[in-house]
C-alpha cells in the first residue's frame, strides 16, 4: 500500500468515503478509531461507527478500493482533536489492514498464515475546512513477525524519472556523479553511492547530511524499469 495514495472523497451526505490504490492479493479491512493488538488483529474502540467487513480481491496489482456508501464517518459528530491525533493509547482515527494468503495454500488444509500490512493514519484539516489523510505508521506482519516500515529520505529522487535530463537530485552528495544507492542508519538518509560510503566509513562516523552518528550502511539497488538487452 502506497502511503501517499489515500484520499478523501465527499459524497452527497456528510459521510466520507475512502478510495484507494493498493497492491493487494486478497482482503482489505477499513476501521475507524481502532487499536492494533499483539496478534495483528484490530479492535474498534468507539461505539456507533461503521467498520467494513473484510473485502476480497483477486490477485493483481494497482487495484482500486472504494468503501461502500454508508460505511464512512460523519466528521461533524466527532471532535476535531479526536480526528487529528492518535493519543498515548495508539488509537488511530483510520486504520487499514491488507491481508494476503500464500499463493500455494490449499483451503482444505484450514486457515493459512496470513501476511498483513496495517496502515495507521490521522486526519488533517486543510484551510478550506476539508479533511485529508496523513499516514503515521505502516506495520508489516510476515510469518508472525512484526516489522515497522520506515521512510528512507531521498529514495524518491532516485526512483522518479528515468531520463538523463531528469537526474538532478539523484547523484551521490560526495562524488556528485554516481547514483545514490546507500542509506545511512539510523537517520535513513539515502545520500551516497556505495563506493563513497565505504570510503567515508573509514574517515568518519557521521552522516554527510545531518551529521548524526552512523550505526550501519544499507545498500539499496533501485530499478527504474526493465534493463535493456545486452
Amino acid at each position: 500500500m502506497d502511503r501517499t495514495s489515500t484520499i478523501m472523497v465527499p459524497v452527497q451526505s456528510p459521510t466520507t468515503r475512502l478510495p484507494h490504490l493498493w497492491n493487494i492479493k486478497r482482503h482489505i479491512t477499513v476501521m475507524f478509531f481502532a487499536k492494533e493488538n499483539e496478534d495483528c488483529n484490530l479492535t474498534a474502540t468507539k461505539d456507533g461507527l461503521p467498520n467494513s467487513d473484510a473485502i476480497s480481491f483477486e490477485l493483481g496489482l494497482g487495484q482500486k478500493f472504494r468503501q461502500r456508501c454508508g460505511t464512512g464517518i460523519d466528521f461533524s459528530k466527532i471532535e476535531e482533536t479526536e480526528l487529528t491525533n492518535c493519543g498515548d493509547l495508539e488509537i488511530y482515527p483510520l486504520v487499514v489492514k491488507a491481508e494476503a494468503y500464500p499463493l500455494t495454500h490449499n483451503e482444505s488444509e484450514g486457515d493459512p498464515v496470513r501476511n498483513s500490512q496495517i496502515t495507521k493514519a490521522v486526519f488533517e484539516k486543510k484551510e478550506n475546512g476539508e479533511y485529508q489523510v496523513r499516514v503515521m505508521k505502516q506495520i508489516l506482519w510476515v510469518n508472525d513477525m512484526r516489522y515497522e516500515l520506515q521512510e528512507i529520505y531521498g529514495i524518491g529522487n532516485v526512483v522518479e524519472g528515468d531520463t538523463e535530463e531528469n537526474d538532478s537530485g539523484k547523484e551521490c552528495v560526495i562524488c556528485l556523479s554516481e547514483p545514490r544507492d546507500t542509506t545511512v542508519l539510523p537517520c535513513r538518509h539515502m545520500c551516497m553511492c556505495s563506493g563513497c560510503a565505504k570510503a567515508l566509513s573509514i574517515q568518519t562516523d557521521r552522516c554527510p547530511i545531518c551529521r548524526q552518528p552512523i550505526e550501519r550502511l544499507l545498500e539499496i539497488k533501485v530499478s527504474n524499469g526493465p534493463e535493456s538487452d545486452a
